[in-house]
């Protein structure tokens, strides 16, 4: 049974995000999925990189924070990782930025020969106010893709990673009347999404 650590990071629980990463919830769950809800605000995770925290470049094994070592028992626990996010000035918000600087630490994400990570699987899901055209004509999208699944994912050793992202999902400018029709369509595009990653996640991994 795959068991799935879901990355929720927005502080409002009504927020379109948090109702993307419900719906996933309750989607990989009828699929037969356990599911570990990790909602960063929720569980008033400290972004701050304390002294307790910061790589020993001199030893691999150092002893991390008790709340950092919780969290990665919950990423090793993991299958399948899905982070689902708004993305803010065109990046992942700093509570989500935070938690890789803290917990995806040197000897544990990185830093090893065989990377303990390498089998898992990922996918980064963000939630972008902003039409594909203008990212796409910017290279923003490029550059956050590049980021996210080479920055992170694959330096970590997780090959079977991809980054999507969900446009217009600002509701402010759309008339009330059609607010329903983009919310369905932003859950269309989530679904899409996960089934993308789960079809690709088949496919014998890149080397």
């Amino acid at each position: 049974m795959p068991h799935t650590l879901l990355v929720l990071a927005h502080p409002r629980r009504d927020s379109l995000t948090a109702q993307v990463a419900g719906r996933l919830h309750r989607r990989l769950t009828d699929e037969g999925h356990t599911v570990d809800l990790l909602d960063l605000y929720a569980e008033d995770f400290d972004p701050r990189l304390h002294p307790a925290d910061e790589p020993d470049w001199e030893d691999r094994d150092k002893t991390y924070s008790p709340e950092v070592r919780a969290h990665m028992r919950r990423i090793e626990a993991a299958d399948d990782l899905v982070v689902v996010f708004p993305v803010w000035w065109f990046a992942a918000p700093a509570i989500l930025k935070g938690w890789i600087d803290r917990v995806w630490n040197y000897g544990f994400a990185y830093g090893r020969g065989k990377p303990r990570l390498a089998a898992k699987r990922m996918v980064w899901l963000g939630l972008a106010g902003g039409p594909s055209a203008d990212y796409a004509g910017s290279g923003l999208d490029v550059a956050m893709e590049h980021q996210l699944r080479k920055g992170v994912s694959e330096f970590c050793g997780i090959t079977a990673s991809s980054v999507r992202l969900l446009h217009d999902t600002e509701l402010s400018g759309v008339p009330k009347a059609q607010r329903a029709a983009r919310v369905r369509d932003v859950f269309a595009a989530a679904d899409a999404a996960l089934t993308s990653f789960h079809a690709s996640a088949l496919e014998p991994a890149n080397t």
